[in-house]
């Protein structure tokens, strides 16, 4: 196993490369996106809630290798030529922005209705009083479950091996094929994907500590 991890290490490295890149990419859009929907699924306007919960539930029972596949081989054909590693960035995107949009609803919700009132009372317009007021609450009350999406995000992106993406999933199974050391290289790469996670979710720990038990 060892001779695999020195003999290939260059390859390994792409690998965490290309799937670093992929997963910090996908993590910002998703909280974005995330929180885009989440704000839609609470709006004072019916027709926003209906887009919103119509976008989550359709992505959150859609399996992410479709949505993957999809931005791999219909995207390309009928709309624009992108890689591998761009589809199946924004496919992980968008699957993880479901689950986002509504961890972070959940912690809208959660956040006591006379925050809102009395926000309003002092002459806050609605954006000011989510902004100033909900947002800061919410977004420390679902720390932990954002931390998991996160971490479930950087394993999810294993998803980039099937479209040619280059991340670490890949680099193992061209690794495994060529050494025909199968074991011992998907061994390597799931301690590799443990160095990136772990550190992850020791910060989401460590900021949990920090700002939900303030």
């Amino acid at each position: 196993m060892w001779s695999i991890l020195t003999n290939n290490w260059g390859t390994f490295m792409s690998g965490v490369g290309y799937t670093l890149a992929s997963s910090i990419l996908a993590l910002i859009g998703s909280l974005i996106v995330g929180t885009l929907f989440a704000l839609l699924e609470i709006s004072p306007f019916k027709s926003l809630r209906v887009i919103g919960r119509i976008y989550v539930e359709i992505v959150r029972n859609i399996p992410l290798l479709v949505i993957t596949l999809a931005f791999y081989v219909i995207v390309p054909q009928f709309i624009v030529k992108i890689d591998g590693f761009t589809a199946g960035t924004i496919g992980l995107l968008i699957y993880t922005s479901a689950f986002i949009a509504e961890t972070v609803r959940a912690g809208i919700e959660a956040v006591p209705g006379g925050q809102m009132e009395g926000a309003r009372s002092i002459g806050m317009t609605y954006n000011q009083a989510m902004i100033q007021i909900i947002f800061p609450q919410a977004f420390k009350m679902v720390i932990p479950p954002l931390g998991n999406q996160f971490i479930n995000l950087v394993k999810n992106s294993s998803v980039l091996a099937f479209v040619a993406g280059f991340d670490l999933m890949y680099q193992g199974k061209l690794i495994a094929a060529t050494t025909f050391s199968t074991f011992d290289t998907y061994l390597i790469v799931g301690v590799f994907y443990l160095v990136l996670t772990m550190p992850l979710s020791y910060l989401m720990r460590y900021l949990e500590k920090k700002w939900v038990t303030a």
